[in-house]
């Protein structure tokens, strides 16, 4: 059965609630509002990025699913809805916003309800960490899944070639309820769950003082913590509140041993607690091994049996643009899709791709203004470090999803921070970003496709695939 499809059929509720959601193609957002719907409720939302004809599949998702997408301009807002559940990338000043606060309609945030469903499961389960929580969930979804768990699993990707926004695996009521906890927009503190994991701590959306102070709550509210010990901030995090630990260094309760990181999969060893866990992960790199290690943890904690998380592990065929391959050429030149879009995830995605090419061409869209803005310093420090001399780096142009944001920064802006010596290339769009790599590309090369929130990024790895691919057949 399909990660974004419910388990359950939709059945009326007890006592039925009709939410409107706003930014409802957003990939935080339509799992919540497919799984009030699958929970017998009214559902409707919209978003500006449909009304732009972006994200079309995720409509067509939502509206089989019985979810009424209508226009994001206000004029949905009616005085018959009970809830306004919002992204908060929505701006406070949206009509939608407005119109719901003159009509007295209860206002309700993403995080807040998502913590909310989470507080309430029987156990709660809330994964967190500035890098890997997508695939850690998406992993302990799979391995339910097989499992057969009637549990409930919100993350903020699906699976590889399902095509759409959003992971959802829908349960019961009153059964397990495993989410994606995100620090991005300091919601964290909301969080009350019986088991809690802080995979990682970097500097991402804000100052790691902040990003400290957010997750030292977090991991107060926590029935019992998760952390893996191979990251500095939350192994100090988790140490003075008794934490659990997983990860490579000695000493970890769950000790993981390496036996390869790719460049095809990950395998390595889990031991401690419930004895060991082969783990033999579809998808390469150290990072998609600590990922496993901690999904594995969880599954066992929901009383999984150790060989069942083995075997599902073993089959997990992987997140939509999580170092997703999309192809191989005939020439041998790989394209992948990947979302890293700070710097702890581009590093991540770069040095799993640089074990598996001799030459690498990466290129980069920064998801905003705001995000390019503070990544700035990280960035023209990270990358000249990172790459090889022979390895090629473009910027593409700043995502913008429209607002009220400053354009006071951009890729050119980027692209000068960075050392003659890495001849970084800039390119005007999308177009250009094709025609560079179809310019540049060689035989045995890999090409790395970096970025988040840009709806048309998946279809721009497609394309880049098919033109490499054609030009492959006209030289044949």
């Amino acid at each position: 059965m399909p990660f974004e499809a419910p388990l359950l059929a939709a059945a009326p509720a007890s006592t039925a609630v009709r939410y409107h959601f706003s930014g409802i193609a957003g990939a935080g957002v339509s799992p919540l509002a497919r799984l009030m719907r699958a929970r017998g409720h009214p559902v409707q939302g919209s978003d500006r990025a449909l009304d732009q004809g972006l994200a079309v599949e995720t409509a067509e998702l939502l509206r089989r699913e019985g979810i009424a997408v209508l226009p994001h301009d206000g004029s949905a807002i009616t005085p018959g809805l009970d809830q306004f559940v919002y992204s908060t990338a929505v701006e406070a000043q949206t009509p939608e916003m407005a119109a719901a606060r003159a009509l007295g309609i209860p206002l309700v945030s993403r995080p807040a309800m998502l913590a909310e469903l989470v507080n309430a499961g029987r156990p709660g389960v809330a994964i967190s960490g500035t890098s890997g929580k997508s695939t850690v969930t998406g992993m302990v979804a799979w391995i339910a899944e097989c499992a057969g768990l009637p549990a409930t699993v919100i993350g903020g990707a699906p699976r590889a070639g399902e095509g759409i926004a959003g992971g959802l695996l829908a349960g019961p009521d009153g059964g397990p309820v495993v989410a994606e906890a995100c620090e991005s927009d300091g919601t964290l503190v909301g969080y009350r769950p019986a088991l809690g994991v802080i995979h990682n701590v970097s500097r991402d959306h804000t100052d790691l003082d902040s990003l400290r102070e957010q997750f030292t709550a977090f991991a107060r509210q926590c029935g019992v913590l998760l952390v893996n010990a191979g990251c500095p901030e939350a192994a100090a995090l988790g140490r003075p509140l008794g934490a659990r630990t997983y990860g490579t260094p000695e000493g970890a309760d769950a000790r993981l041993t390496v036996a390869s990181t790719g460049p095809d999969r990950a395998r390595g060893t889990l031991r401690g607690g419930a004895g060991p866990i082969c783990l033999d992960v579809p998808q390469p790199g150290l990072h998609n091994l600590e990922n496993g290690a901690a999904a594995a943890l969880v599954a066992l904690e929901l009383g999984i049996p150790a060989d069942e998380i083995e075997g599902a592990l073993a089959r997990f065929p992987g997140l939509a643009r999580r170092f997703q391959v999309v192809g191989v050429t005939a020439s041998g030149i790989r394209v992948v899709d990947d979302y890293a879009h700070n710097p702890a995830k581009i590093a991540a995605a770069v040095i799993t791709a640089q074990a598996g090419c001799e030459r690498l061409l990466a290129v980069f869209q920064p998801h905003g203004f705001g995000p390019a803005r503070f990544m700035r310093p990280d960035l023209a420090e990270l990358l000249p470090w990172l790459l090889r001399a022979r390895d090629r780096f473009c910027y593409a142009p700043i995502f913008y999803a429209g607002g009220t944001v400053a354009r006071d920064v951009s890729a050119e802006m980027l692209a000068a921070d960075l050392p003659p010596r890495l001849g970084c290339a800039r390119a005007a769009d999308h177009d250009a970003v094709v025609a560079w790599i179809a310019a540049e590309a060689r035989p045995g090369d890999t090409v790395l496709l970096m970025g988040a929130r840009d709806p048309r990024l998946p279809a721009l790895a497609r394309r880049v695939y098919q033109t490499l691919e054609g030009r492959g057949a006209m030289s044949r």
